[in-house]
């Protein structure tokens, strides 16, 4: 009998390798995939925390980039000028000196027919045709070799308001909607006119060519 024992032990031991029993080998199972899931399920939080954490430094890196080049190209420009498209038209600078309007001296602040993105229209160098105030309003971009630089690449609900009524405003603000991690905030941008240009306007609201005019 106590052979019979000892036949059944060395039978049970020769069912696993490695001398372990079926029980301890079911076990052993368990406890690694158990070990396996705990690990994918980290892998997997500790991935979308980067994307997330990826995600709200690139776009606050787009909302600063912006409000830097918008409240510098605001501050030191001459008028926010009237628009009946869905951009701002900015009279940047009087580069020749003559006191009046050139298609070259002009940056657009676009948003587009969707509203949903924000970026600058900048025109030639070559383009120095002298333009009035209502020329500026319906200056077709697409007729010149126009360069962009965009400024936040995707957003939703774009509108401008202004401190004074445009080409009189000397504040300009830029409300817009900004997804981070499928949450929606909204965002503002405002600057405000250094040196305003008000003074060279005329009763009718037209650029005059000096201030003695």
């Amino acid at each position: 009998m106590v052979s019979d024992a000892n036949n059944t032990k060395r039978r049970n031991r020769r069912l696993t390798p490695g001398g372990f029993t079926l029980v301890e080998l079911l076990v052993a199972l368990m406890v690694t995939s158990i070990i396996l899931s705990a690990v994918a399920t980290l892998a997997y939080a500790m991935t979308r925390a980067n994307d997330q954490t990826s995600d709200t430094a690139q776009k606050q890196a787009q909302l600063r980039s912006a409000t830097l080049r918008v409240s510098e190209l605001v501050r030191y420009c001459r008028l926010i000028c009237p628009s009946f498209g869905a951009d701002v038209r900015i009279w940047r600078q009087d580069s020749n000196g003559d006191e009046k309007v050139n298609i070259n001296e002009l940056v657009f602040i676009e948003r587009g027919a969707g509203a949903d993105y924000l970026r600058l229209c900048q025109f030639p160098e070559s383009a120095v045709s002298t333009v009035s105030l209502a020329d500026v309003r319906t200056i077709d971009p697409s007729n010149f070799d126009v360069t962009y630089a965009v400024l936040i690449p995707q957003c939703s609900n774009v509108q401008f308001s202004f401190v004074g009524f445009p080409p009189n405003a000397k504040r300009l603000s830029i409300l817009f909607d900004l997804a981070e991690n499928n949450i929606t905030r909204r965002c503002q941008i405002t600057a405000g006119l250094r040196a305003w240009a008000g003074y060279l306007l005329d009763d009718s609201g037209e650029i005059v060519s000096g201030d003695d005019d």
